[in-house]
């Protein structure tokens, strides 16, 4: 299996005040291409600040070891690398779905895709971008609710469209927050059903969860205590 995403001992302090507060303190985890991982571990435990760190939306302390994706450091990334990184090579899916609430369920699910597109790139897109958003939400059960806003949506039909916009750009890696941790058991399992069938068609994922029967859903899981992976 080749490795997909690493992080070698890495090492991530906040500062709150004066006071320096350690959270990840030399974890290391990898990931092969096609796997479904679970970070498990109490709250606190350093769970989402090490899957932030995996998907470049944080950075580690300076004596750090590397975080690599297909074997590049992130930490080498130039800012557009960076910013490619962020959008087309990784999804991102949290428990609360931060969806735009001014717009539509098929703008939501198209963002990602027109970040960065020039108007010009935009008209001769567009009409492929939505119908690719269409089959994606389609997918996810919510081909009724295109035209519907997120204030009109449960909350199980909200992180399906996030789902969506995180599935976009066809990213080689789906990183999910507790995805399930704002949905009720029913609605939770649907959604993990969904990403079930994504990661059956070859998708890579790290999920996040401190709920061992949604841990169970993964091939393998890791846990974090006091910021390393035991």
């Amino acid at each position: 299996m080749n490795m997909l995403l690493e992080a070698d001992h890495v090492k991530k302090t906040y500062r709150l005040g004066r006071v320096d507060v350690p959270v990840l303190r030399g974890a290391s985890i990898t990931v092969g291409e096609g796997e479904w991982v679970a970070i498990v571990g109490s709250s606190g435990s350093g769970k989402s600040t090490l899957l932030h760190l995996l998907g470049g939306l944080d950075r580690a302390d300076a004596d750090s070891g590397p975080v690599r994706f297909g074997g590049e450091e992130l930490n080498r990334f130039g800012a557009r690398r960076e910013n490619r990184y962020r959008n087309r090579d990784v999804g991102f899916v949290f428990q609360f779905y931060h969806l735009l609430p001014e717009l539509t369920v098929l703008e939501n699910a198209m963002l990602p895709a027109l970040v960065g597109l020039s108007r010009l790139r935009w008209i001769s897109e567009r009409s492929a971008l939505r119908k690719r958003a269409a089959e994606l939400l389609e997918t996810c059960g919510l081909s009724h609710r295109l035209g519907h806003r997120p204030a009109e949506l449960s909350g199980g039909e909200r992180q399906r469209v996030a789902i969506a916009r995180a599935l976009i750009n066809r990213p080689r890696v789906l990183l999910a927050d507790e995805p399930t941790g704002n949905l009720d058991i029913h609605t939770g399992g649907g959604i993990l059903d969904l990403l079930a069938e994504r990661h059956a068609a070859g998708l890579t994922m790290v999920m996040v969860t401190h709920d061992a029967a949604v841990a169970a859903r993964a091939q393998r899981q890791v846990r974090i205590v006091d910021g390393r992976v035991q």
